[in-house]
């Protein structure tokens, strides 16, 4: 999602230092270019073009409310101002009204049939409303105006492998390094392309979170069939929970110097290299392996949390990580994060069951005041890897998150995962779906509207109740219980 400052009607005389507000946008300089703006404001408070310019920058600083006000003046003042409005389609998504942001995007087509922000930042609203067949038309003309656009190749890659057509999908989205949001890796050397490599060194290396390297790590092993010594470079939480995982690997952590290879790859361009589709996916039952004497640790551990009987044993996530340094991250994690306030209807229906917090960062405080009647242990203090998590996870009934890496350690080790999902879901959930090919034990819950949980919650309470009157009636079965 993008904004494009308009060139000032005075682009042919010699400019001020009040009207470099558009060039100091364009190089980055956002604190100066707002402070252009606003001398150039305060001469001529009616300047649309000016209007527009910093209505786009505060969208882009996140700053929406004022962004939205700003811009709707702007067209007000000049509805001919194609750049206002595909401005004001931006803040309109930013702030999940999206049909509104669809109208807005459509009248600076009307006047501009070429504009390929515009063309580009409708195909994701579209996507975000499910309309993925009709967003695509818009993706395509936008990336056929600017071939070399990796905004523009990137979000019609996101369309696509929302829709699971994964061929295209991952070919497409080969063009995120030429992105704003996409740091370059640090890797030199051939890029691996799937072809045998006997006799060679592969080093696939980290990029995005920590979930997307656990949810890719299902690939290593296929990696490995085809050539010689594959060496995986990542974060120093996951190397416990990998390494036990696929013990034929050679893992290295982000603290050490690279070692030598031949080729490299970063994690999510595996799918492309080995030619993955919807149908080829690895693994859906699972492929990440605890350690047992973890595992056995938390039994002991969790045993003590038991006074009697056999209650359900269900862990809660309820935030992600923000990752404040890219905005377009941290507004998607504002999107996909909630409250333990939100969950208590959880309790109400299962009040006999033992809540386990696995919410570790900023919002973790928020299990020291859990709502009224939930029981929830916190133990999160001694979680000081994945590893540690895992084996946790491994001793509970069922883990309900929001989308964060928690969810892909619990749903790849096979522990059945009810996942809160976005309105705007991410694309590796698959539009429209309950189910996950990607994991067997995932099953969605997706937001009826924009920022609304009330819809998930209820069909998990309705399930969660389902999921208690089985549970007693196999424990009112088994010869232990009595």
């Amino acid at each position: 999602m993008t904004s494009s400052p308009s060139l000032p009607p005075s682009e042919h005389a010699p400019l001020s230092p009040a009207e470099t507000g558009e060039s100091l946008q364009r190089a980055g300089h956002l604190a100066e270019a707002e402070a252009a703006y606003r001398a150039r404001l305060a001469k001529n408070p009616n300047d649309a073009v000016t209007l527009s310019n910093y209505g786009g920058l505060l969208c882009d600083a996140a700053a929406f409310e004022p962004a939205l006000e700003v811009l709707t003046r702007a067209v007000a003042l000049a509805p001919e101002l194609a750049d206002a409005w595909s401005n004001l389609g931006s803040v309109l998504h930013s702030l999940q009204r999206y049909d509104e942001a669809v109208d807005a995007y459509s009248r600076c087509l009307r006047l501009n049939q070429s504009h390929a922000f515009a063309l580009s930042n409708l195909g994701i609203t579209l996507d975000c409303q499910g309309r993925h067949e009709m967003a695509q038309k818009f993706h395509r003309i936008a990336v056929d105006l600017e071939p070399e656009n990796g905004e523009s190749h990137t979000n019609y890659a996101i369309s696509l492998l929302s829709q699971g057509d994964y061929e295209r999908g991952f070919a497409e989205y080969e063009w995120r390094w030429k992105t704003r949001t996409t740091r370059p890796h640090e890797f030199d050397g051939q890029l691996w392309h799937g072809e045998a490599f006997r006799g060679k060194t592969l080093l696939i290396h980290t990029e995005g979170g920590f979930g997307d390297m656990l949810q890719f790590a299902r690939f290593i092993p296929l990696v490995a069939q085809r050539g010689g010594r594959v060496i995986v470079r990542i974060r120093p939480e996951l190397l416990s929970l990998l390494a036990n995982s696929f013990p034929e690997t050679e893992f290295v952590t982000e603290k050490e110097p690279a070692p030598p290879y031949d080729l490299q790859c970063p994690v999510l361009s595996l799918p492309p290299a080995l030619g993955i589709t919807l149908d080829t996916l690895p693994s859906p039952e699972g492929f990440l392996r605890p350690d047992p004497r973890k595992v056995d640790g938390w039994a002991a551990r969790i045993r003590q949390d038991i006074s009697s009987g056999y209650p359900l044993k269900i862990g809660l996530v309820w935030a992600g990580a923000p990752h404040s340094e890219i905005r377009e991250a941290e507004i998607a994690d504002r999107r996909r994060s909630t409250t333990l306030a939100t969950l208590a209807p959880l309790a109400q229906a299962v009040p006999d069951a033992i809540f386990y917090s696995l919410q570790v960062g900023d919002q973790a405080w928020q299990a020291r005041t859990p709502p009224a009647g939930m029981r929830l242990i916190d133990n999160t203090s001694e979680l000081k890897d994945f590893g540690d998590t895992a084996a946790l996870i491994a001793n509970l009934d069922l883990v309900i998150a929001v989308d964060t890496s928690t969810a892909h350690v619990a749903a790849a080790i096979g522990k059945p995962v009810w996942l809160l999902s976005r309105y705007d879901q991410c694309w590796r959930w698959l539009s429209g779906r309950t189910d996950s090919p990607w994991y067997d034990s995932v099953r969605i819950y997706q937001q009826d509207r924009p920022l609304d949980w009330s819809g998930p919650i209820t069909r998990i309470v309705a399930d969660l109740r389902k999921v208690e009157a089985e549970h007693q009636h196999t424990e009112a079965l088994s010869p232990t219980a009595s």
